[in-house]
């Protein structure tokens, strides 16, 4: 969606994102029971593959299938409306990420924060070490001295 609003056409790589959006309609209609329109009430057994609809014959009628896509279609629908419009409504909070991404290439939650707040981006942290400096220098920064060990031969 955010490629539709901002370059005006849409590429191939969202192909998945609406494959798992659909995977995910189609189970909460027919898995999960999260339908108001059909209840909650379950369409497809454990077994069955709600994806492409390959519900049996067996399970729900011509039209219960019907109903089910109907549904599907709306929730997808929906939801592509609300997403649009917190992308429309929050424009420039992502053209300002994009613009902090591509200057710090990482940004941090202060950094986030500043954004959603239509604040400067401040610069990065720096970066803190997170292994211990190498050496034989204890946590204190104190040389630790090496006390040999007693054999164990009598």
């Amino acid at each position: 969606i955010a490629e539709e609003v901002f370059m005006k056409q849409m590429s191939t790589g969202a192909s998945n994102d609406f494959e798992r959006a659909t995977k995910l309609a189609r189970d909460m209609v027919t898995r999960y029971g999260m339908s108001d329109k059909l209840g909650t009430m379950v369409y497809v057994g454990q077994d069955q593959d709600s994806f492409f609809g390959a519900m049996s014959s067996k399970t729900i009628s011509e039209a219960t299938q019907q109903k089910v896509d109907a549904e599907i279609r709306r929730i997808l629908d929906e939801q592509y409306s609300v997403a649009r419009k917190l992308i429309e409504k929050n424009r420039r909070k992502v053209e300002a990420m994009a613009k902090a991404l591509l200057e710090y290439e990482t940004i941090d939650a202060d950094q986030i924060n500043d954004i959603m707040a239509g604040k400067k981006v401040r610069p990065p942290k720096p970066k803190q070490e997170t292994n211990p400096p190498k050496g034989d220098k204890g946590s204190s920064g104190t040389k630790v001295a090496v006390v040999p060990q007693p054999s164990a031969k009598g």
